[in-house]
């Protein structure tokens, strides 16, 4: 069994009661998609525990690549950057930057936002344009985060789109933690953990962008 895990954002009070979850349903290998621990209250934490991981494939969310490519129009989180790169050594960001945008697995396309971008995602509900996001991909599924909102349905082109949801940070207006099963067919799960804590170590990394995770993790939206 495949455990989905995107946007964990590290949230460690999160990710262990996930992983505890998952090795009761008895998931054996993993597919980590991205925004793992940029910027956050437990960043290597988060690393390190990932890397305890056995049979894992690492796709790179925009977090990772931020780390090399700062998103210079987005005031807050440079802000938060600039703390957190501080505490990274060169070869911990050289890695993360040099993950793989996507990954296939089961025939399966897993990638951060789209085919196209790790900044742009799909919504709940068709929208216009989305066959650009596909980037030529058709006939398949594809599995995506960035937008922290849990959902399946079906895309362009004879696709089938699969978000999992955000492990550390949901945006679906249910605060649990989100993650995703895959043996076959994907399964949707929810995971309860302690978000107080969570929220109170985002805020108190300060600035905007940590009270605005902070609130995030509270409600389960934006």
């Amino acid at each position: 069994m495949l455990g989905v895990l995107y946007d964990i954002h590290g949230n460690m009070p999160a990710l262990e009661p996930v992983l505890a979850d998952a090795e009761r349903a008895g998931v054996d290998r993993w597919l980590l998609g991205g925004d793992y621990g940029t910027p956050s209250p437990w960043p290597l934490e988060t690393l390190a525990r990932l890397r305890e991981l056995e049979n894992a494939t690492w796709i790179r969310g925009n977090g990772e690549r931020w780390l090399r490519e700062p998103p210079l129009d987005r005031p807050e989180v440079m802000e938060s950057y600039e703390l957190f790169a501080g505490g990274l050594e060169e070869e911990e960001v050289e890695w993360l930057y040099a993950l793989p945008a996507q990954a296939e697995l089961d025939g399966i396309l897993y990638v951060h936002g789209s085919p196209l971008s790790d900044v742009e995602s799909f919504a709940p509900e068709p929208e216009e344009d989305e066959a650009r996001m596909l980037a030529g991909v058709r006939d398949r599924v594809v599995v995506f985060g960035h937008s922290h909102q849990q959902f399946r349905r079906a895309g362009p082109d004879a696709t089938t789109l699969v978000n999992p949801g955000s492990v550390g940070m949901p945006l679906d207006g249910d605060p649990r933690a989100a993650w995703a099963t895959y043996d076959g067919d994907f399964t949707f799960r929810r995971t309860e953990y302690d978000t107080q804590r969570a929220a109170d170590a985002y805020r108190a990394m300060g600035g905007s962008f940590g009270e605005m995770a902070a609130a995030r993790i509270e409600r389960g939206s934006d």
